[in-house]
């Protein structure tokens, strides 16, 4: 049995909470200095620190983590990345050993910050195979107990037409490698509505998950995702289908943002909006009134579909900057997306865990102690702050921890 002693809630009750460590589950929450302590019991006193629902990654891409000096790209726009990518594969520049070096870096960033789960996607195409997917598993060997971990096979194209074998080749053994999620590009396809199809089918047939990077652009004539909706629901799909990005979206005339958005909660579909690589590759044709890149998140919201968000990728081509923390995600939900605090924080926490299939944190009796301790005043206050000084629980058990010193130096 363990106890943190001395928490703070975002409701403001200072509680401790009793944590049954055999299944890793929260046995009650009760005011603070209440609980009867067992004589075996461990007890950490968290000194009136916030404690808040663990953090999730619902859209990462640890093959390409940290690559932005190694793979650089001029242009700065989303083909300048994709180019920049492949011809840095060709070039022999991504070797397998620098992928789990960098994946397993990306992994303990992540989980320093108060990430315990993440799904990353992973490139699986006819020129570099399942390398990559046998990379980020290696390294997710060595966060086993630490973190759960979700592998999205990330195809290629063609997807669709007569050249599409050795792609569709890769991904069936990417599938058999253990890849629980399949991915691709629809938009970029031939034939979009094609590719739907094929996923969905093979989805089916694999008995795994989806997840689409969607409309992954501000042109407005592009709108797979009501394709996918539409599809979703005439098969009657019964795994968990996720559409990322679905940036076009936002660029449409508020009566098709409410008809599509429909679809999509009708259908099921969860979507990840992903405000900083969108924000760093979006817009940049636009010098007047330029668009933000994000999807119609409020229409989406108030259709009633289920919206997360997470930081896509980090120090790599598509995206220079990030820090592996996902207060800094929500903080751009606030800035960039007009969410309050309390909800853009659920965005990149227990929404993006329900996402994932993963239990939400509610501090109830039976939710997964997964945890993390912040010292700060409020919600509001981590998010605009983002103390470095935290206590990472993972079912229970201290994961990972940091502490933040600062000191100002007067003169004497």
């Amino acid at each position: 049995m363990r106890v943190l002693r001395n928490a703070r809630l975002a409701d403001g009750r200072n509680v401790d909470v009793r944590i049954d460590t055999i299944d890793g589950t929260i046995s009650s929450v009760a005011a603070s200095g209440s609980t009867a302590l067992d004589g075996d019991a461990d007890v950490e006193d968290l000194g009136g620190w916030l404690l808040l629902p663990a953090m999730a990654e619902p859209h990462a891409h640890l093959d390409k983590a940290l690559t932005a000096d190694e793979v650089p790209n001029p242009k700065g726009d989303l083909m300048g990345a994709i180019t920049a990518w492949f011809e840095a594969a060709e070039k022999g520049r991504l070797s397998y050993e620098r992928t789990v070096e960098r994946a397993a870096a990306a992994f303990e960033l992540l989980l320093v910050h108060g990430v315990t789960a993440v799904r990353t996607h992973i490139n699986v195409t006819a020129d570099i195979g399942i390398s990559s997917v046998l990379a980020v598993q290696e390294a997710a060997r060595s966060m086993e107990g630490l973190i759960d971990f979700q592998m999205v096979a990330l195809t290629g194209w063609p997807m669709t037409g007569p050249d599409r074998g050795p792609n569709v080749r890769a991904l069936q053994e990417a599938v058999e490698a253990g890849v629980g999620l399949v991915g691709g590009v629809p938009n970029l396809q031939d034939d979009p509505a094609a590719h739907i199809a094929d996923v969905l089918a093979l989805a089916s047939s694999a008995g795994i998950d989806i997840d689409l990077h969607t409309d992954e652009t501000l042109d407005p004539s592009v709108l797979t995702l009501r394709e996918l909706a539409r599809q979703v629901s005439d098969q009657g799909f019964d795994g968990s289908v996720a559409a990322s990005h679905c940036v076009s979206l936002g660029m449409q005339p508020p009566d098709v943002q409410a008809a599509v958005a429909a679809e999509v909660a009708e259908a099921g579909i969860s979507v990840i909006t992903l405000p900083q690589t969108n924000l760093f590759l979006q817009g940049r044709d636009n010098p007047t009134a330029t668009p933000r890149g994000l999807t119609a998140v409020q229409a989406l919201l108030d259709a009633g579909a289920r919206v997360a968000a997470g930081a896509d990728n980090v120090q790599d081509p598509f995206n220079l900057v990030g820090r592996s923390d996902p207060l800094e995600t929500a903080a751009l939900m606030v800035m960039a997306g007009h969410r309050l605090p309390d909800d853009a924080y659920a965005m990149v926490s227990n929404v993006s865990r329900q996402v994932m299939g993963l239990a939400p944190v509610n501090f109830e009796p039976g939710d997964p102690a997964d945890l993390v301790a912040i010292d700060a005043p409020s919600v509001r206050g981590a998010i605009a702050d983002a103390p470095m000084s935290r206590r990472v629980y993972r079912r229970g058990r201290l994961v990972a921890k940091a502490n933040q010193q600062t000191q100002v130096l007067r003169p004497d």
